[in-house]
């Protein structure tokens, strides 16, 4: 024992080849208990061929002892070898006291695998054994709460949380939250959040959004500002934060705290277009014209950008720029029927009355039960002299909308001045 105590020491000071020699040395004479701790050694030093060598020289003469067969699977399991390890843990006897450990590692192994009901078995089976280990209720949560089942993971967690507030370095009040949260319980994740003292980017992110689900706005900006403090680069807070401040009538901090976000993140195309919705509102038209633009440079089919962008041209009734954006989008291979729409409208303002025409016979593909753009089409067509067209699309309209007595009377109108 006393060069296995010096082969410790060795290590510690850094003299790795002397006390691997050492311990090779000591094998071939050595008990099992020697062989058993030279094993731990070698793991623990990270040297776990040389450990799995000499434990399965141990396994092969006690094949039934659980301490062995649950430390070489643990070592495999450091290999990635699983399936090894899952031959091992099954191995062992239900009397033996390492049974119960075995039974978690099984659990974790299975679930890494997919195989959630078989790992939730395995757990249920441990704490039929121990009921009180608040481990085995500790991974029952994680279990549970990983394959978002969290409500079932609740009672879990609470049942640790009488005991500890952490284990293996997470927090169970925080999990708590989380689980909360997850199914929609804000006011009582609100109250866990309020508990913990953990500053950390993640949880301050968590917290934050669980007072803003909550409408507790006041908690959601704070808890967000003190994150931006910590952590200026945490990206997808910008956004909230200036939503949870626009929520609150605070317009001027919105519109600062998404510039803000800018500074750090330059490809966030949410981040434009909340820039560009708060300049409308504090009456910058051309700044909002420049970020809902950066926004749809960004991503071509960001529609929510695009629509906004075409009602602020609208408003200023520049038509040739509608024309010039929607052309571009089409042309990036972007489609849809509101695009369409939006272009024949801006086209016929322009008086460009043929292009306007193919527009809506495009739009007209897809929107067939929108009663607002048939009621337009159909009148488009009237004045381009297309009168039986505009007789079957205004038809069309009034099935869906036929308490248009003006509507019905046009139609009827137009009828009569083909049949004269």
């Amino acid at each position: 024992m006393d060069k296995i105590e010096q082969a410790t020491e060795w290590m510690n000071d850094g003299k790795v080849d002397e006390a691997i020699e050492l311990l090779q040395q000591m094998i071939p004479t050595a008990s099992d208990d020697e062989k058993f701790m030279i094993a731990e050694n070698f793991y623990d030093w990270g040297f776990f061929e040389e450990a799995i060598v000499l434990l399965e020289q141990l396994v092969k003469k006690y094949p039934k002892e659980g301490q062995l067969l649950t430390k070489l699977a643990e070592m495999y399991i450091e290999l990635e070898k699983d399936e090894i390890a899952i031959h091992l843990l099954n191995d062992m006897e239900e009397e033996d006291p390492f049974y119960i450990q075995s039974l978690i590692h099984l659990a974790d192994l299975y679930q890494a695998q997919g195989l959630f009901e078989v790992s939730e078995q395995k757990l249920l089976e441990a704490k039929k054994l121990d009921p009180d280990e608040i481990i085995i209720d500790f991974a029952l949560g994680e279990l549970l709460f990983s394959i978002g089942q969290s409500n079932r993971a609740i009672p879990f967690y609470e049942k640790v949380l009488r005991q500890t507030t952490e284990v293996n370095h997470i927090s169970i009040t925080e999990r708590l939250a989380e689980c909360h949260a997850t199914i929609g319980h804000y006011e009582e994740a609100l109250q866990f959040y309020n508990k913990i003292e953990n500053e950390h980017p993640d949880t301050l992110f968590k917290y934050g959004f669980t007072a803003y689900q909550q409408n507790r706005n006041d908690i959601a900006i704070n808890v967000w500002k003190r994150l931006i403090e910590l952590d200026p680069y945490y990206h997808s807070v910008y956004v909230e934060l200036a939503m949870a401040m626009k929520a609150e009538g605070l317009m001027e901090d919105a519109y600062e705290t998404a510039k803000q976000g800018l500074v750090y993140d330059q490809f966030n195309k949410e981040l434009f277009y909340l820039v560009g919705q708060l300049a409308l509102q504090l009456h910058d038209e051309a700044e909002s014209i420049e970020h809902l633009n950066k926004a749809i440079d960004l991503d071509y089919d960001y529609k929510e950008a695009i629509v906004a962008l075409v009602q602020l041209y609208e408003d200023k009734e520049q038509y040739s720029q509608i024309i010039e954006l929607l052309t571009g989008i089409k042309e990036s291979g972007v489609e849809d029927p509101i695009y369409d729409w939006e272009l024949a409208k801006a086209l016929a303002k322009e008086e460009r009355y043929k292009e306007a025409l193919t527009a809506y016979n495009n739009a007209s593909e897809h929107l067939t039960y929108d009663s607002e753009f048939l009621k337009e089409y159909g009148y488009f067509l009237t004045e381009e002299g297309l009168i039986k067209d505009a007789i079957q699309v205004l038809t069309k309209y009034l099935k869906l909308d036929p308490f248009d007595e003006e509507t019905l009377s046009f139609v009827e109108r137009l009828n009569l001045s083909i049949n004269e």
